[in-house]
């Protein structure tokens, strides 16, 4: 197959409300759509990158940026035939953090492509030793006053969702409120994470111990900076208690994760598609986590489109042994989608396998140019 030619496009998606966490306002996403072009445009296939600029340091500009110039280099397979181009262009790219979306963005967009282009889903392109037809996603519980916080519980309570990771900041009295609020309305069979992005201080995480131990939270993640005082002993302490501590925005790469098995503080590990740089690094983690002994979840990006949420579908099939699945939040958090399919999960946070080749969505090309605007985008040609 002869990829013909490149579009990039930023897409601005409104959400249906204030989806906030301490790090982020959520009424909104800023996200990156790269469009595959074969010759003569029979097929077309799409990838995402949607940067979250305090873990990896990318915004959307710097990913178009970087897609480009990935796009020029003599590696990049516009002859493309066999998945294996895409696995040599990906180990070619370099390491780190510092453009996990862009490689994220263009590895999807080509596996979706030659999976069209050989009527195959993604699925066939990666083992199949923890395959799962069937996964349950949890739910989310964002910052908000105590209303919006009882109208997010109350609706992911009569989806039939009974894990919750309830978002938590630097306000002791509204994280306080919001863990009661879940347990009052969930009941004792929920299990609770709770998840504060890092912004607490050792005085604060330490103000916490009394609200998990009497609402029975199973694990607290990414509570700190690691660097930060009172870090090694509340870990420990957590322990103690038989309280998971969680990895998350400290997790971006294979390095990371090899340090936070060395060290020993947490025993999850937070993967996220986009955040980890796409199938094959994401996948050399979890099966590094594997070998470890620690637990792993398959994780989202807030404000992600369908095509990334069809793309972490397929992560999380492909990892029936996660301990939990976030994400498919698209009819729940988005006010319009560019995907033509809904690839929000079901009643009890099932999901499954999406028909079709390649990532199993189309595209809604009014809707993309629509949420573009026009005023965003780059065109690559095949040189």
């Amino acid at each position: 197959m002869r990829i013909q030619e490149i579009n990039l496009y930023r897409i601005i998606l409104p959400f249906t409300g204030d989806f906030s966490i301490s790090r982020l306002k959520g009424v909104s996403s800023d996200t990156v759509v790269v469009e595959v072009v074969s010759d003569r445009g029979r097929i077309k296939g799409y990838g995402e990158g949607l940067p979250v600029q305090f873990v990896t340091g990318e915004t959307p500009e710097n990913v178009m940026e970087t897609v480009r110039h990935f796009a020029n280099r003599n590696s990049f397979p516009w002859e493309l035939n066999d998945v294996f181009q895409i696995w040599d262009l990906i180990d070619s790219l370099p390491g780190g953090k510092d453009h996990n979306a862009a490689i994220c963005a263009i590895e999807m967009a080509l596996l979706d492509i030659l999976g069209k282009s050989q009527n195959k889903s993604i699925i066939e392109y990666f083992p199949s030793d923890f395959y799962t037809d069937i996964i349950c996603y949890g739910g989310a519980i964002t910052l908000g006053n105590r209303e919006r916080i009882i109208e997010i519980c109350q609706m992911i309570r009569d989806l039939g969702i009974n894990h919750l990771r309830i978002k938590l900041g630097g306000n002791f009295k509204q994280n306080k409120y919001a863990v009661e609020t879940a347990r009052l309305i969930f009941g004792g069979e929920c299990e609770l994470r709770i998840d504060p992005n890092g912004v607490w201080d050792r005085d604060l995480a330490f103000k916490h111990i009394p609200l998990i131990q009497a609402y029975n939270v199973k694990v607290v993640e990414e509570p700190m900076i690691k660097s930060d005082p009172g870090f090694t002993e509340f870990a420990a302490t957590m322990k103690d208690m038989d309280v998971m501590m969680m990895a998350c925005e400290s997790a971006p790469t294979l390095e990371d994760v090899e340090e936070i098995i060395r060290e020993g503080y947490y025993q999850v590990i937070n993967i996220k598609l986009c955040r980890s740089g796409g199938f094959r690094r994401s996948l050399r983690m979890v099966e590094r986590i594997r070998k470890s002994g620690l637990s792993f979840q398959i994780g989202c990006t807030l404000g992600e489109s369908g095509i990334l949420s069809a793309a972490g579908r397929v992560l999380c099939l492909l990892c029936g042994d996660a301990m939990y699945y976030d994400g498919s939040y698209d009819e729940f958090l988005l006010k319009e989608n560019i995907t033509r399919e809904n690839v929000s999960f079901g009643y009890g946070g099932e999901a499954g396998p999406l028909d079709g080749p390649g990532l199993g969505v189309e595209v809604n090309m009014q809707s993309l140019e629509r949420l573009c605007n026009g005023s965003s985008t780059i065109s690559i040609t095949r040189p």
